[in-house]
C-alpha cells in the first residue's frame, strides 16, 4: 500500500498523551474511527507499542524560501522535513521573492503545498508591501483568495512604526486575521551581531539590546488593547519579554499570544565563544537566565506555543565570517525532541504539556478547525507518534532539508518521531517520507 492511499490503519498499543494503558486506534475515513481493542481488519497494521500519540504538530513560524530561493529550500523538501518533524501543518512566512504581499504569491505557495501533500501549507501574508514598513500591503485581497490568508507578517523586519501596526491591527481585525509581530527597534539594532553582554563584548561583536524587543512588544500590546486587533509575538528570546506578556495577560489582554523557538528554550550566547555562524539568528541567542525564564513562561501558558522559526540558508551564507552570515537555523527536524529536552525531561511539562504547546493551541491562534484536536472518536486523524525512549545523534547532512544549517549538529537528542498521519494517510513511518 503506498503513502498516497489513506485505506484503513490500525494503530496496536499506543499510549494516548502517553497515559493510561495502551490501547489500539483505528482510522478509517479520515477520521479516528475506533479506541480501544479493536478487532476489525484493517489495510495497514503499524505495532505502536510503547509509542506516545499526539494529535499532529502546528508550526505557525517557517521559511519554505519558494519562491525565489529554491537553493535553500522548497515547498517538497520543507513539506518532507515537517512530516518527519511530526508535523501536519506548517506556515510559510512572507519573506519570499517575490515578497507574499499580494494574492498571486500566496495562491502560488498554497498551492504548491496542495501538490506535494504531505502537511498543510498555510501562507502567511505581509503586512505591508515589499516588506518595507510604509503601507499596507493587499490584506483583504490576501484573505480573500483560494489561500485564506488569516496570518499577516513583515517577519524578518519589525512593523516599526506605530501608526502603520495600527492600522495593520485595525484591518486585521476586520478580516478576523492576526498580525505576527517580529519586535526588533531597528533604531537599537543596528548592525547588531549578537545579544549585548559580556560574552558579545568579549569577542568585539555589536551587541542587539533585549529592550530592543522588549520595548516593541510594549507598544504593540497597548495598541493590541486600543483596537481591538489580534497581536502575536513572534520568537520571544528576554526574560523581559516574558515580563511584558505576562503584565498584558494580567490586564486581561485576551488578543495577545507568543510563540518560543526550540533554540531560544535551549541554547544560550555562550555559543559566541566558537565564533560559528551557525548561531546566528534573529533575535539572537541570549543568556541561560533568559532561557530559564522562557521556559517558565512557556510552561505556566504566559508564551503560547513553539514555532520553530525554520530559516534553511545556503553554506556560502552561513560558512562565512560571522558579520557576512544570514541569521537562522533549521529547526522543523528537531524542535520536538529539544522540546522533550528542555520541557518534558526537566519536569516542565508532560505529554499533554506538548500537544498543548506544539498543536492545540498554534492551532487556535492560526483557527485551524481541523488541527491540534484532541484524541477521540470522530476527531480528523491528524496524529502524531513519537518513541519517548529513543535517543539520536543529529546530522545536518541527513535532514530533508536542501540546507543542514542546524546548531544542533552532533548533538544526541531524546525521542524520535516515529510516524506522522495528515487526514488518516500516513506521511512518515520509521523516519522515512511516504510520498
Amino acid at each position: 500500500m503506498s503513502g498516497t492511499d489513506a485505506g484503513t490503519t490500525l494503530f496496536r498499543g499506543v499510549l494516548p498523551y502517553g497515559e493510561g494503558e495502551p490501547v489500539d486506534v483505528l482510522v478509517a475515513d479520515g477520521r479516528i474511527a475506533e479506541i480501544g481493542r479493536v478487532t476489525q481488519r484493517a489495510d495497514r497494521v503499524v505495532d505502536a507499542q510503547g509509542l506516545v500519540a499526539l494529535p499532529g504538530f502546528v508550526d505557525l513560524h517557517t521559511h519554505l524560501r519558494e519562491p525565489g530561493r529554491e537553493d535553500t529550500e522548497t515547498v517538497q523538501t520543507a513539506s518532507e522535513a515537517a512530516a518527519l518533524g511530526g508535523y501536519t501543518a506548517v506556515f510559510a512566512m512572507a519573506n519570499t521573492d517575490p515578497v507574499a504581499d499580494n494574492p498571486v504569491i500566496v495562491e502560488y505557495v498554497w498551492q504548491r503545498g496542495r501538490d506535494v501533500g504531505l502537511v498543510d501549507v498555510h501562507p502567511i501574508g505581509a503586512v505591508s508591501v515589499g516588506l518595507r514598513g510604509e503601507r499596507l500591503a493587499e490584506l483583504g485581497a490576501m484573505a480573500r483568495s483560494r489561500a485564506g490568508v488569516r496570518l499577516f507578517s513583515d517577519d524578518g523586519h519589525c512593523v516599526s512604526d506605530p501608526l502603520l501596526m495600527r492600522r495593520a491591527l485595525e484591518y486585521t481585525r476586520a478580516l478576523g486575521g492576526v498580525v505576527a509581530q517580529h519586535a526588533e527597534d531597528p533604531r537599537l539594532t543596528g548592525g547588531a551581531q549578537a545579544h549585548e553582554g559580556p560574552a558579545a563584548a568579549e569577542r568585539g561583536l555589536a551587541g542587539w539590546p533585549a529592550p530592543a524587543e522588549e520595548s516593541v512588544v510594549a507598544r504593540d500590546c497597548l495598541l493590541a488593547h486600543h483596537t481591538g486587533g489580534r497581536l502575536h509575538v513572534c520568537h520571544v528570546s528576554t526574560a523581559g519579554t516574558a515580563d511584558v506578556l505576562r503584565w498584558a495577560r494580567g490586564r486581561g489582554e485576551g488578543t495577545i499570544t507568543a510563540e518560543v523557538t526550540p533554540h531560544h528554550l535551549l541554547l544560550t550566547d555562550e555559543r559566541l565563544a566558537t565564533y560559528d555562524p551557525v548561531n546566528k539568528v534573529n533575535p539572537p541567542l541570549r543568556t541561560a537566565a533568559d532561557t530559564e525564564a522562557l521556559r517558565t513562561a512557556l510552561a505556566e501558558g504566559v508564551v503560547d506555543c513553539v514555532a520553530t522559526d525554520h530559516a534553511p540558508h545556503a553554506p556560502q551564507e552561513k560558512d562565512t565570517e560571522w558579520a557576512c552570515a544570514r541569521p537562522g537555523m533549521l529547526g522543523l527536524q528537531t524542535a520536538l525532541s529539544v522540546v522533550v529536552l528542555t520541557m518534558v525531561e526537566t519536569g516542565l511539562l508532560d505529554w499533554r504539556g506538548v500537544a498543548r504547546v506544539m498543536s492545540e493551541r498554534p492551532a487556535e491562534i492560526a483557527g485551524l478547525a481541523d488541527q491540534g484536536r484532541p484524541l477521540r472518536v470522530g476527531e480528523p486523524a491528524n496524529l502524531t507518534l513519537v518513541d519517548p525512549e529513543a535517543r539520536w545523534v543529529v546530522r545536518g547532512g541527513e535532514l530533508a532539508s536542501i540546507a543542514d544549517n542546524t546548531p544542533f549538529e552532533g548533538m544526541e537528542l531524546p525521542a524520535t518521531v516515529a510516524a506522522t498521519m495528515l487526514r488518516g494517510r500516513l506521511t512518515s513511518l520509521d523516519g522515512k517520507v511516504l510520498s
